[in-house]
């Protein structure tokens, strides 16, 4: 089994597309993971625009290099998000507009459908991105918290979202929500119980990606075994626990790469994530798809990071066993 390696473009958008590239096939990528912001995949070319995604095709072949899958984290964030002077800096004009909440729920509610179409229109079959939420702000139950607040989060997932997921549906392409810290999904519960409020339909799984669970001391591992037919797009990523007695896993409103936090993330490799059990895990539920760099450390120069990634990735993949071991002792 040979899974394809690319390189989630989403923190090199100050970079050109065609730029990126060239640097990912140096690096020994299979292809990219084409993010929906800088110039790297945008929505509203590939649906106004006959020959864009094709153009898209085309540029990435120049280097080598194929597609997989495209994300959309910042609009899908706008979704069921508290909106205020964060969301406006994340998403586009068009969808910030006059920056009333509704509004900007909804045209993000749209763009997301337009993902699903635009990714049809690429020939690919996942979106991978996030969902926002209601109530990660709700997250300690201090002042305390009714059930029903959490149970009407839930609910709106459900309404936002289940109109989306039937744009996905009508394209045969799936969402993959990546399980991460403000999304209505952060550890194995809380996709439990997203996956119950959309009533359990295959358009909604999962990006597994290790390294959001593994600071939050939840068992990767565990996550797969527990959703092995909703793990539909992978990212490579790893994270570290840096408790040291003063701060501890919530971060103490210290920005990545300050020492003091209690953890962050790490160079893949370089960190606390167990890739060897992940990958024995997605061979036991038939995961065939790419593992995607996502590259984040802040300690680390990027380029020599990405070049080392793929190597590393390359390294620690490895095939199921078509036979057992002791087959040849069978009568």
């Amino acid at each position: 089994m040979a899974r394809p390696v690319t390189l989630f473009t989403g923190q090199w958008a100050d970079l050109p597309l065609e730029t990126l590239a060239q640097k990912a096939s140096e690096w020994g990528y299979d292809g990219l993971e084409l993010a929906c912001w800088g110039d790297h995949f945008e929505v509203d070319k590939a649906l106004s625009d006959s020959s864009y995604c094709q153009g898209r095709h085309d540029l990435l072949a120049k280097y080598g290099l194929k597609v997989w899958s495209i994300s959309n984290h910042l609009v899908g964030q706008a979704v069921l998000d508290i909106i205020d002077e964060r969301t406006k800096a994340t998403v586009p004009p068009r969808i910030w507009g006059d920056g009333k909440p509704e509004g900007v729920r909804e045209r993000a509610a749209e763009e997301m459908k337009n993902t699903a179409r635009a990714a049809k229109e690429l020939g690919v079959k996942v979106v991978n991105g996030f969902t926002g939420s209601s109530v990660w702000h709700l997250f300690y139950s201090f002042p305390p918290v009714p059930p029903s607040m959490i149970e009407a989060g839930f609910q709106e997932l459900a309404d936002r979202w289940n109109p989306i997921l039937d744009v996905f549906a009508e394209c045969g392409v799936r969402f993959a929500l990546e399980v991460h810290p403000t999304e209505i999904a952060y550890d194995l519960y809380t996709a439990e119980r997203a996956v119950q409020a959309l009533g359990g339909r295959k358009e909604f799984g999962f990006n597994f990606d290790p390294s959001h669970l593994h600071w939050q001391f939840v068992d990767p591992v565990a996550f797969i075994r527990a959703f092995p037919d909703r793990i539909y797009h992978v990212h490579v990523k790893d994270a570290v626990r840096t408790l040291d007695g003063r701060s501890g896993i919530l971060a103490s409103h210290l920005n990545f790469g300050d020492p003091r936090r209690g953890w962050d993330f790490r160079s893949p490799g370089r960190g606390g994530v167990d890739f060897e059990e992940i990958v024995r895990a997605l061979n036991q539920i038939g995961y065939d798809g790419p593992l995607s760099v996502e590259w984040e450390d802040s300690g680390m120069d990027r380029e020599h990071g990405a070049a080392e990634a793929a190597a590393f990735v390359r390294e620690m993949d490895f095939a199921p066993s078509q036979v057992a071991f002791d087959a040849a002792f069978e009568k």
